[in-house]
């Protein structure tokens, strides 16, 4: 017997989507109970754990029925097995550049609305490159080869107290400029192994550190007896989820940021070699010496040899090498 779903204290979580007038997409899940409010961003590691476990102590509410108004046209969805919803539709208007808001509307058994959420539709400017960044070990200092290490940072850390890399967010506000204008920014998609768990705190460490703000494309979201596992998942979802942002934007070539502690270096190739004239360039932090070689193996495979490609441990070595191609100024 089915249990009877409170659809009054459900709650529609809506993530940044993006697209342009002919391609636009954007998901959600749908969620029993409120959503967890935000963290108190406090250094007491015991109110952190706190915080990080509520994340991953979510209900999700299966097959359920969604709305999407976007001005005169309608749109409906169902939700998936872990509450997850996708819209993907073209619009019947011209869609300026920018950020347009949206709501998405959770309907009961009679179709009346019970519940909203609201979000956002990242349009780009048409600028000549965009970027596709990983965010673990790449931005933000995670640990990821080391399990012990990753959990004591993810557990007693905040949103506000995880630290970047060095000159990373220089990297990154240099990257968003180039070959274009400070009120026409290129766009960043963020791609990560991370859970959708995670997305408000990703949200906010972004914003609190001034990295370029974008749409994030993260991993199925967890339940709380496999946050130890987090992060942890076959990364041919990585590769599906980046192939789908060139898909989107056909007119813009890309270029490629990750690291080499989990498998970066393969996806990176790999969509190298089957969009050779999309790619412009890869830059790959060194995280795992161990990989150093294989890393540089694995780039220096890539068939269309026009790519430029870039390992290096320290951010500045990625700035002078942006620098020398003529990426940046």
């Amino acid at each position: 017997m089915e249990k009877e779903i409170n659809y009054t204290a459900a709650t529609v979580k809506v993530y940044h989507g993006y697209g342009h007038t002919h391609n636009l997409v954007v998901y959600g899940h749908v969620l029993a109970g409120k959503s967890v409010g935000p963290s108190q961003y406090t250094n007491n590691p015991i109110l952190n754990i706190i915080h990080l476990t509520k994340l991953f102590l979510v209900k999700t509410i299966p097959h359920v029925q969604v709305s999407l108004q976007w001005e005169k046209q309608k749109f409906y969805s169902t939700t998936e097995f872990d509450g997850f919803f996708k819209f993907e539709w073209k619009s019947d208007t011209e869609v300026s550049a920018g950020w347009h808001k949206i709501t998405v509307n959770l309907l009961n058994e009679q179709n009346l609305i019970v519940s909203s959420g609201e979000g956002k539709i990242f349009v780009p400017h048409s600028t000549q490159y965009g970027f596709i960044s990983d965010i673990d070990d790449t931005v933000l200092v995670s640990h990821s080869a080391n399990t012990g290490k990753k959990l004591r940072v993810m557990f007693t850390k905040n949103p506000r107290s995880r630290k970047t890399f060095a000159d990373v967010v220089k990297f990154y506000q240099l990257l968003s400029l180039a070959h274009t204008k400070p009120d026409l920014l290129n766009p960043f998609f963020y791609v990560s192994s991370s859970e959708w768990n995670l997305y408000d705190d990703l949200n906010e460490f972004f914003k609190h550190n001034g990295l370029p703000k974008g749409v994030f494309l993260l991993n199925q979201i967890k339940k709380w007896y496999q946050l130890l596992k987090t992060g942890k998942t076959k990364h041919q979802g990585k590769l599906m989820r980046v192939t789908r942002i060139l898909e989107a934007f056909p007119k813009q070539r890309f270029i490629l940021l990750g690291d080499n502690s989990q498998s970066d270096p393969e996806i990176y190739v790999s969509i190298a070699n089957k969009y050779p004239e999309r790619i412009v360039a890869i830059y790959i932090r060194n995280i795992s010496l161990e990989k150093e070689n294989f890393t540089s193996k694995m780039l220096n495979s890539i068939q269309k040899k026009e790519i430029y490609t870039c390992q290096f441990q320290h951010t500045d070595e990625a700035i002078l090498h942006a620098k020398a191609i003529g990426l940046i100024v």
